[in-house]
C-alpha cells in the first residue's frame, strides 16, 4: 500500500515544502506519495476569500484533503513548515492501531509565546491550535468535509474539529509535531514544526533545528545538481 501524503504549499514558502518532503523521502522504508495542497490548483473547488487570520494560503485548503482522497483509506496532511526526522512508516503504523478513528492528531495544550509570528503575521491564539497543522485522516469517517462545507464553515469550526463527534479525534506523540520555539529542544523528536518561524527566514535562523534544517536543504540541492 502506498501511503499518501499531503504537504500544505504556500508560494511564500515553497523552499520549506520542498526540503520537508525530501525530509520524508530520504528516511521512508514505505512507498510513499507526496502532493502538494496548493491554492492554485483548486480553481473552481476552492472558492472562499483569504481570511486575515489565515497566515498561509493553506490555512483551510488543508480540511480539502479526505475530498481530494475520494473518502477513500487514510491520508496525511502536514504543513510545510516542518522537518521529519524519522521514518514516517513509524506514523503510518498508527493507522493501524486506531482504525475506528476518524483522525489522529498529536493533542496540544498550550499558549502561545508570542504575538506575532513570520513575516509579521498574527499569532492568533485559540483552542486546539496546532492540532490540524498534522492530520492523519481516516478519509471515510471524514465525509463531512466536502468542498461545499470546508467553502462555508468558520475556520473556528475546522480548526477545533466541531465536524467530527469528540471520540472520533485520535492521539498522536507529540513528538510527531514538536513546535519549535514553543517547546523545549526535545532531541528524539520524530518531526519538527518551525510554527512561529522557519530557519530559511532570516529572523528564525538560529532557532532549534535549524543546522538540522540546513543541512537536509543542502543534501537535497545536492541530489538535484548531481543528475
Amino acid at each position: 500500500m502506498v501511503l499518501s501524503l499531503y504537504i500544505g504549499y504556500d508560494p511564500m514558502e515553497s523552499i520549506a515544502f520542498y526540503t520537508l518532503a525530501h525530509s520524508i523521502l530520504r528516511r521512508s522504508s514505505i512507498p510513499i506519495s507526496i502532493a502538494p495542497v496548493a491554492r492554485s490548483q483548486l480553481t473552481g473547488v476552492y472558492t472562499r476569500s483569504r481570511g486575515p487570520t489565515e497566515s498561509t494560503d493553506f490555512s483551510l485548503t488543508r480540511f480539502l484533503v479526505p475530498w481530494l482522497s475520494g473518502f477513500s483509506g487514510w491520508s496525511v496532511y502536514m504543513d510545510c513548515d516542518m522537518l521529519c526526522r524519522a521514518d514516517i512508516a513509524q506514523l503510518a503504523a498508527a493507522m493501524k492501531q486506531e482504525p475506528d478513528k476518524a483522525v489522529l492528531v498529536c493533542k496540544h495544550d498550550y499558549v502561545p509565546k508570542s504575538a506575532r509570528k513570520f513575516l509579521d503575521r498574527v499569532q492568533t491564539p485559540y483552542p486546539r491550535k496546532n492540532w490540524s497543522s498534522l492530520m492523519l485522516f481516516n478519509n471515510e469517517r471524514c465525509r463531512s468535509l466536502t468542498p461545499d462545507y470546508v467553502n462555508s464553515a468558520s475556520p473556528a469550526q475546522l480548526h477545533r474539529f466541531t465536524w467530527l463527534a469528540e471520540g472520533s479525534i485520535g492521539e498522536l506523540p507529540l513528538e510527531w509535531n514538536w513546535l519549535v520555539g514553543e517547546y523545549a529542544y526535545k532531541a528524539d523528536a520524530k518531526l519538527v514544526h518551525f510554527t512561529i518561524g522557519g530557519p530559511y527566514f532570516p529572523e528564525y535562523r538560529n532557532c532549534d533545528y535549524a543546522d538540522e534544517w540546513f543541512a537536509e536543504f543542502e543534501s537535497m540541492r545536492q541530489c538535484a545538481s548531481s543528475g
